[in-house]
């Protein structure tokens, strides 16, 4: 009974890691994404230090309404 359950765990833990890899694919095309008005940036000589607040606020809303639709029942 132990081995099934694992088994199905790595099933999910592949399926989710294929999802993200899709996601960040996805977004890798889309211009706007990590620029927002609301992302910081702080440049000095020799380093930049990137706060992407805005952009992943819309991140935590988009995958909470996602969530939220696939999981109730």
């Amino acid at each position: 009974m132990a081995s099934e359950s694992l088994g199905r765990l790595l099933i999910y833990i592949g399926i989710i890691t294929v999802l993200i890899g899709g996601f960040f694919v996805l977004v890798a095309k889309v211009p706007w994404f990590g620029k927002l008005p609301g992302d910081i940036v702080y440049e000095r000589e020799g380093l930049k230090i990137y706060f992407p607040i805005a952009t992943m606020i819309i991140v935590s809303l988009i995958l909470t309404l996602l969530l939220n639709i696939i999981w109730r029942r």
